[in-house]
């Protein structure tokens, strides 16, 4: 097992509620009564009125922005643009946190909903970008993917959406297989930047809990000292599952709900995507990183065509 059954459990949880506000959000915006705020909506209905020679070019350029975006991190990453990096994730988040409060504050008949999710979003960001409480930065996870899949579900249709999964498994496999590129990525935003776009679990073992407690009895209400820590031994294991590996399933099943309007074959998909992260999970090696998109896609493509079937 990739890590303890309490966190792996966690980590699954915490993926269901994801996907599950994900497809609420996504059933809310397709509604025609309802807009995506902040200049979003002309994109709401691009995947339904795509052709065959439109949606190819809509499709490569779709993976060249992805391109421009990474390249751009690396780059700020090569010439150590931490505050530049923290201020894209404050405007991202906020944004995202936003487009899915959005959906509450306009249920529950607020003045200027838009304005106030918005403002809930900013706060929320704040601390998770600049105040760096785990406990915070774990539940906004949930909201922000569910706001920026709204936005992508709009723009695609199945066969955008296939092509898409594959190329972004294969890149996934190469970036982590091959070249190292996203663990290099991870470690740049947790160790410099100080946060990372997916959830992120800290865990010990029993033994290393009871030698972290002595230590902060002795160094009470001070910074415990780095060779403290390294006499002692002391390792925190890190369970991550990145932001891609969260979204890309919110969006599979959203755009499987919007092309035929059907929320329990969109469930379906949902479903298949949370028992190939479970296996990966399972079965991974703990010592191992491992792309879990190729994982993830399978079980997207093995439940979209059982929800075919059914449908």
């Amino acid at each position: 097992m990739k890590h303890t059954l309490k966190i792996t459990l966690i980590i699954l949880i915490m993926f269901i509620i994801t996907q599950l506000i994900g497809l609420y959000v996504v059933n809310f915006y397709l509604s025609p009564n309802n807009t995506i705020p902040y200049g979003f909506d002309n994109q709401k209905d691009l995947g339904k009125s795509m052709d065959l020679d439109v949606g190819f070019w809509f499709f490569i350029n779709l993976l060249g922005s992805f391109a421009i975006a990474i390249f751009l991190v690396f780059l700020l990453m090569k010439i150590n643009a931490t505050w530049f990096i923290r201020g894209w994730f404050f405007v991202v988040i906020s944004i995202a946190i936003g487009l899915t409060l959005n959906v509450l504050t306009y249920k529950f008949n607020f003045i200027y909903p838009s304005i106030i999710a918005l403002t809930i979003g900013l706060i929320l960001a704040y601390i998770k970008v600049f105040r760096k409480n785990i406990i915070v930065h774990n539940l906004t996870e949930l909201l922000i993917y569910p706001g920026i899949a709204a936005i992508f579900v709009g723009m695609l249709n199945i066969w955008t959406l296939i092509l898409l999964l594959i190329v972004i498994s294969i890149y996934d496999m190469w970036a982590v297989w091959h070249s190292g590129i996203m663990i290099r990525m991870a470690k740049y935003q947790i160790n410099t930047v100080g946060m990372l776009g997916g959830f992120m679990l800290p865990y010990a073992s029993k033994k290393i809990k009871e030698k972290i407690a002595l230590l902060k009895l002795r160094y009470k209400n001070k910074q415990i000292p780095t060779k403290e820590i390294k006499k002692n031994k002391i390792k925190i294991g890190l369970a991550i599952l990145g932001g891609g590996d969260v979204i890309f399933p919110i969006i599979a099943a959203g755009v499987f709900f919007k092309t035929y309007n059907n929320i329990y074959s969109a469930l379906v998909v949902t479903l298949f995507a949370t028992i190939a992260l479970a296996l990966l999970l399972i079965f991974g090696d703990k010592k191992k990183a491992y792309p879990a998109m190729p994982y993830l896609t399978a079980g997207i493509f093995l439940g979209m065509i059982i929800a075919r079937l059914i449908i």
